[in-house]
């Protein structure tokens, strides 16, 4: 029985989506027939999904790069966004994201807003994995790239439990945000970072009060 498959992949690099396309068909199997969309920014791929969601030939699987030009009016900034409307109004669709950032911050917050079927970073990308994830994400997901797991690892087996703010000002921090502008950027006030920071020295057991130490203690254990 033939298992037809409507797939969009979404970035913006068309090289790259020509190696994806490539990969996929010569991997799929021979009972899979692929029928793929390809969209190069935010508003492309809007249209897409609609699209299909009207003509009720929903999308089985979405290849969803983080990085991408923005929508324009602007609801829409990454891929992120993307595969969170994807989630609604593509309830069934599996998603797989596929991006160059790999800081431990942006992976378990993809994670937690997203919880993607399939999960790879770029450097970690051969043929042959991509065709893997690929069939394990339609029969048996999820499937994340080694560089995910280990973040994932890292976290797990470190007792330390961070909540949001906290992992987010390790991650504003590393991106060279100085504290006085962390307020703008979190939505809670310069004293309530303060005490963060202070709680999180004596998390990690920071002695000197640098935030570079701090950062090194993080990243140690995976939180940045």
């Amino acid at each position: 029985m033939i298992e037809k498959l409507n797939i969009l992949m979404i970035d913006d690099h068309p090289m790259i989506i020509e190696g994806y396309q490539n990969t996929l068909q010569f991997a799929k199997k021979d009972n899979q027939e692929l029928t793929i969309d390809i969209a190069n920014n935010c508003d492309e791929a809007v249209a897409f999904m609609d699209k299909s969601v009207d003509k009720e030939t929903p999308y089985n699987v979405l290849f969803v790069d983080i990085s991408l030009p923005p929508s324009s009016d602007g609801s829409m900034s990454s891929g992120e966004d993307l595969a969170e409307y994807a989630r609604k109004i593509l309830p069934d669709a599996k998603i797989i994201i596929l991006t160059m950032f790999n800081e431990s911050f942006r992976i378990h917050n993809i994670i937690k807003t997203i919880d993607p079927e399939g999960f790879m970073i770029k450097s970690d990308l051969t043929s042959r994995e991509l065709a893997s994830a690929f069939q394990a994400v339609l029969n048996n997901p999820p499937f994340y790239s080694g560089t995910v797991n280990s973040h994932i690892r890292k976290a797990i087996t470190s007792d330390i439990v961070i909540d949001d703010k906290n992992r987010k000002i390790l991650h504003l921090l590393s991106q060279g945000v100085k504290t006085k502008n962390l307020a703008t950027h979190l939505d809670i006030s310069l004293s309530a970072i303060e005490k963060r920071k202070k709680q999180l020295r004596e998390i990690f057991e920071v002695q000197d009060g640098q935030d570079e130490t701090l950062l090194h203690e993080a990243r140690k254990k995976g939180f940045v």
